[in-house]
């Protein structure tokens, strides 16, 4: 989110105003889709800028292994089990890192919820899009994969 900030801060609006401006010179705005555009790209900027600003004051970096390390606690790998024996790793992390496609799970989803707190080897009931599941979890781990 840092990187986008400074991206959109210090690249992308200092553009888009030049954009702007040089549509601004070349007369009549009313009729202008350059300068009609170009405003429009930099309220949506401005208000990316705020919502990051926002969310980035807000933020807490957790940057340590706690010390209970069988517990699902945010940053954690959890591997977890359905009934058939499949076995899928999530990570635990923050809802604006989310990737399901990359195995990043947000603490705030209904999976995310009902891992937190729970041990190896525990059962989580959680509500999704197919129902109820019921689920195990068969690993936990805080760090690289030979952990």
């Amino acid at each position: 989110m840092t990187e986008e900030l400074q991206y959109l801060w210090n690249v992308e609006r200092p553009n888009v105003t030049n954009r702007v401006a040089e549509a601004a010179a070349q007369g009549d705005r009313s009729e202008n889709a350059e300068y009609i555009y170009g405003k429009k790209r930099l309220r949506e900027i401005d208000s990316r800028i705020r919502f990051l600003t926002k969310r980035l004051d807000g933020i807490t970096v957790v940057d340590h292994i706690p010390e209970d390390q069988d517990q699902v606690y945010f940053g954690a790998f959890v591997t977890i089990e359905d009934d058939e024996g499949d076995e899928v790793e999530y990570r635990i992390v923050g809802p604006d890192e989310f990737n399901i496609g990359e195995g990043k799970l947000s603490m705030d989803s209904p999976l995310g919820k009902a891992l937190l707190g729970k041990r190896e080897g525990d059962e989580i009931k959680f509500s999704s899009p197919k129902g109820m599941r019921v689920l195990c979890i068969s690993k936990i781990r805080y760090s690289g994969p030979d952990a």
